[in-house]
C-alpha cells in the first residue's frame, strides 16, 4: 500500500472515532443545555415542576454518561432532556398567562378536610404473660 493511502486510512479512522464527542457537543452542550436554560427563564420550576425536574435530571445524566465516554448514551439522554425542557417551557408559558392552568399546590384552603380522628402513636399493651416466671 502506498504511504498516501495509509495516511488517508489513518485520518479516516481518526475522524470516524471522533464522531461521538462531536455529536455530544451538538446535542447536549448546545441544544439540550439551551432548552433547559430557556425553560428556566420561563420559570418552569414553578409552573411545570414535573417536566422541569425531568429535563434537569436527564441533562445531568447525559453529562454523567459522557464522563464515562459513552457518547451514544449521552446523546440519548440529551435528546430526552431537550424534549422535556421544551414541554416544561410550553407548560410554564401557558400557566404564566392563565392562572387556572397552574399546578395545584396544597394550601389550607385547598387541602382536604380532616374527618378521621388522629391515630394513637402506640398500640396499647396487650395482656401477655411473661416469657419466664420471676423467682
Amino acid at each position: 500500500m502506498p504511504p498516501v493511502r495509509v495516511i488517508a486510512l489513518v485520518l479516516l479512522a481518526g475522524a470516524l472515532s471522533a464522531c461521538g464527542p462531536i455529536a455530544y457537543v451538538g446535542q447536549v452542550t448546545l441544544r439540550a443545555d439551551d432548552a433547559v436554560e430557556a425553560a428556566r427563564a420561563a420559570e418552569a420550576d414553578k409552573y411545570s415542576p414535573y417536566w422541569w425536574t425531568r429535563a434537569k435530571e436527564y441533562l445531568y445524566m447525559a453529562r454523567e454518561v459522557a464522563g464515562h465516554a459513552d457518547y451514544q448514551g449521552a446523546n440519548h439522554f440529551g435528546r430526552l432532556a431537550e424534549e422535556a425542557a421544551i414541554k416544561a417551557k410550553e407548560e410554564a408559558e401557558i400557566a404564566a398567562k392563565d392562572p387556572t392552568k397552574r399546578p395545584m399546590t396544597m394550601t389550607p384552603e385547598t387541602a382536604p378536610a380532616k374527618t378521621d380522628p388522629i391515630a394513637p402513636a402506640k398500640d396499647p399493651k396487650p395482656d401477655i404473660a411473661p416469657a419466664k416466671d420471676t423467682p
